[in-house]
C-alpha cells in the first residue's frame, strides 16, 4: 500500500517554494515516509494526467474539480478509484475503508 502526496500549484499559494524545497520540509520537519510528487496542476486544461484520471474515475459532490488541498482518493491494486474523500475527511475516518480494501486483496 502506498500513500502519495502531491503539492498543488493553485490553492491560494499555500505551498510556496520549489518542489525540492517542499519535499525537504515535508521529509525533515514532518518525517514523511511516502512518495511526494512535484508541484502539479490538478484542475483545468493543464491538469496532470494522474489527476485527470482520478477525477474521471470518481467525481466529487460539487463537480469533478478538486476544490482544496487534502482531497483523498482510495485506489485498489488494479488501479480503479474505489472512493474519493473530501479535504476535511480525516485519514483516521477512512481507515476502515483501507482495511476492507486490503482484506479483499
Amino acid at each position: 500500500m502506498y500513500c502519495m502526496r502531491s503539492t498543488r500549484i493553485k490553492f491560494r499559494k499555500q505551498e510556496p517554494g520549489s518542489s525540492e524545497e517542499i519535499q525537504n520540509v515535508v521529509c525533515t520537519r514532518f518525517k514523511a515516509e511516502f512518495p511526494i510528487f512535484d508541484k502539479v496542476e490538478v484542475n483545468g486544461k493543464n491538469a496532470d494526467p494522474l489527476y485527470k484520471f482520478l477525477k474521471d474515475q470518481k467525481g466529487g459532490i460539487f463537480g469533478d474539480g478538486i476544490k482544496w488541498n487534502f482531497t483523498k482518493f482510495l485506489v485498489n491494486k488494479e488501479g480503479k478509484v474505489v472512493e474519493r474523500y473530501a479535504p476535511t475527511t480525516s485519514p483516521l475516518k477512512i481507515e476502515k475503508d483501507i482495511d476492507k480494501l486490503l482484506q479483499s486483496s
